[in-house]
């Protein structure tokens, strides 16, 4: 059937038509949603280095001012020469600056002088410093000259890598590895799964994609690495000198030699979809084949490095080891994620993908399963070492959840296998990406699209130009006068508009004609969906404490800690010089530490039996510091035992413990002793 409908004035443009969310709508939303959580839920950069010990420890009272304030960490880290801080009750300054190592044997202990002459009162302390996995680390605690006293230094209430500065940091970290992933995988995709790829646009778009988002981030992390570590204030990203001063890091050599690297995958990807599609010539293509290959694998490999040689594997166990298998994981992920990603664009985006492409990727995907399995296994003993660190830490939870989000993706990519084996193999013979020659089992390969509109022929008639469109049921006809279309250009663009549509919707139906295919996009999407979030859960381990860190922290902290507080005892024999005047009195102090103590005297006479006296009384000193005496009244409870509550002691130190015992109304004596609190 044929309706013909001469052009007659303007018509209206078409119907806008509703387009369901597409893949690439649904994987932005995806990752916007699980960004977001990671964001929410994840704390500020967690501590990598512990601090296991101080000295003087956390609460002390000391009785006299210490030389230095020295601080103990479970690896080695580094200071500035602001890096620990001493802050007097009134928030002056108490110490010298500068750090020092003090630590020997690889032990990383450092001290920082203070002043001489301290009044008493309590002192805060303020660290901050970066682990050697690149991440900050602070604390705060405060200890007592003398007595406590007030203090106007408040603690800081959040820490290192926290606020506006630590959320963008993080989403530059994301971004990296998104990056890295997209151009990486992107890539391999191409060159070994689907060499044809090279000449087709969307797939350009996305490997582009991933050298900006990679190239982006980098230098946000770059600029954001000063407040990230330091001050944790925007406007420092722009200081100069904090610049060059995380160029003297670890941290950002590593950056820098990702964006030098990333220049020189710049020229590779130029030379991916500009020369290589272009060569014609079977040994010049084979050639520029393997050097590509050759070439993306070094650059590959070093930008992986540039992870491997900054965080956790540069670090702790076995370095030498964990490097290498830590870019060999990041590559395999890159290969697996990305291929998937390629895979995904392709499948909605070109109208016609060789089966053999999603076959070849099918066994590229496995060969990375395996790589991962490997690698992430030794990765997770090193990390977490024990089973009660798997369970029992932060970060060994996070590992079990990206376990089992590994077995859904790999539970989705055999669905996704099984429906690669339903394509549609008929038709004629496809052409084989590495060789212009037949390959049984492939489609016929994807004729490049063109981006530029169908417009209508410049010769202009007065007759109607018929425009036919196949559809499922049949071929419908539709024809329209593009008569005055030379005087008219909108008019020839409406047309071409509705040719370009009527076209879109042919190519759709025949790229949903195969159930096969369908199915496999739809399998495709649910992997990268998982693969999102598990791309967000990998980046909260790589800034999450490692699990056997954690534990072997706590042990030190543990064994560090004061042993608790001891009853204190003491005896002392008296006379009073009267009849049975002589015994021994033997006083105990519950718990024998400052604040409130429960004191229990015990009279015994020469022959170690009770002894009944009229009066007890007590009185305690601290002569160092001349407090005193402080009188004590304890109380008759049975025949030789008194006792006295709530005693409050203020401070630590060596106290003289004063008793007078009256035996009589004329004979009484006062016997002396002294007691450590504290």
């Amino acid at each position: 059937m044929t309706a013909t409908a001469p052009l007659r004035g303007p018509r209206p443009g078409p119907t806008p038509v509703r387009r369901p969310l597409g893949a690439s709508a649904l994987l932005a939303t995806l990752t916007g949603l699980f960004l977001g959580l990671m964001l929410a839920c994840a704390a500020p950069a967690s501590a990598h280095a512990a601090l296991t010990g101080s000295d003087p420890r956390d609460g002390a009272v000391v009785d006299t001012a210490p030389r230095s304030i020295t601080l103990s960490f479970s690896e080695s880290v580094s200071l500035s020469d602001d890096a620990i801080r001493v802050l007097d009750p009134t928030g002056e300054r108490a110490d010298t600056g500068g750090p020092r190592s003090t630590g020997a044997g690889g032990a990383a202990r450092y001290a920082v002088t203070l002043h001489s002459g301290l009044p008493d009162g309590t002192y805060t302390v303020a660290w901050q410093a970066v682990s050697a996995d690149s991440h900050p680390v602070s604390g705060a605690f405060t200890f007592s000259i003398g007595a406590p006293s007030t203090t106007t230094v408040t603690l800081p209430a959040s820490t290192a890598g926290g606020g506006l500065v630590g959320a963008l940091y993080g989403i530059a970290r994301y971004a990296a590895y998104t990056g890295f992933i997209l151009l990486a995988g992107g890539s391999a995709f191409v060159l070994a799964c689907w060499r044809g790829g090279a000449s087709v646009r969307p797939l350009q778009r996305l490997v582009v994609g991933g050298w900006i988002t990679l190239t982006a981030s980098t230098l946000a992390m770059l600029m954001l690495r000063n407040p990230y570590t330091g001050s944790g204030k925007l406007s420092d990203a722009f200081d100069p000198g904090g610049l060059q001063a995380v160029l003297d890091t670890k941290p950002g050599a590593a950056l820098i030699s990702r964006l030098l690297l990333l220049g020189a995958s710049a020229l590779f990807v130029a030379v991916l979809f500009g020369t290589y599609p272009q060569r014609e010539d079977e040994t010049e293509r084979k050639d520029l084949t393997f050097g590509l290959a050759l070439g993306g694998a070094v650059v590959a490999t070093g930008i992986a490095g540039t992870w491997s040689l900054a965080e956790h594997a540069s670090t702790g166990l076995q370095p030498g080891i964990a490097m290498p298998v830590d870019m060999a994981h990041l590559l395999a992920v890159a290969a697996w994620l990305g291929g998937l990603a390629a895979l995904l664009t392709a499948l909605y985006r070109v109208p016609e993908l060789p089966a053999g492409a999603v076959r070849r990727f099918s066994r590229v995907a496995f060969v990375c399963v395996v790589v991962l399995a490997g690698t992430g296994l030794y990765q997770s003993w090193r990390q977490v070492g024990s089973w009660s660190a798997l369970t029992g830490t932060t970060y060994g939870r996070l590992l079990l959840v990206k376990v089992g989000l590994v077995a859904v993706l790999v539970g989705v990519a055999w669905i996704s296998r099984r429906w690669t084996g339903r394509l549609t193999v008929g038709g004629p013979p496809a052409t084989d990406p590495a060789a212009d020659v037949p390959v049984e089992g492939d489609d016929p390969p994807a004729e490049p699209a063109s981006e530029e509109p169908v417009r209508p022929s410049a010769s202009v008639t007065e007759e109607p130009v018929r425009v036919c469109a196949p559809v499922a049921e049949g071929p419908v006809h539709t024809s329209v006068s593009v008569a005055g279309a030379g005087t008219h250009p909108e008019r020839a663009a409406q047309l071409a508009r509705q040719q370009a549509l009527m076209t879109a919707a042919k190519v759709k139906r025949a790229r949903d004609a195969d159930p096969g295919r369908t199915g496999l996009r739809r399998s495709v999407l649910v992997e990268t969906g998982v693969a999102v979030v598990l791309l967000a859960v990998t980046t909260l381990l790589s800034s999450t404490e490692p699990g056997r860190t954690e534990e072997e922290a706590a042990r030190t902290n543990t064994a560090a800690a004061p042993a608790p507080a001891q009853p204190v005892t003491v005896s002392l024999p008296f006379d009073t010089g009267g009849r049975a005047g002589k015994g021994t009195v033997q006083v105990d102090v519950d718990p024998g530490r400052t604040g409130s103590n429960d004191m229990h005297l015990w009279l015994q006479d020469a022959g170690g039996t009770a002894m009944d006296v009229p009066e007890v009384r007590m009185a305690l000193t601290l002569e160092a510091k001349d407090i005193g005496p402080l009188p004590v009244l304890p109380d008759r409870l049975a025949e030789g035992h008194w006792t006295a509550s709530d005693v409050q002691i203020p401070m630590a130190g060596r106290w003289k413990l004063a008793v007078t015992v009256r035996t009589s109304d004329i004979d009484q004596t006062t016997v002396d002793g002294y007691v450590k609190i504290g």
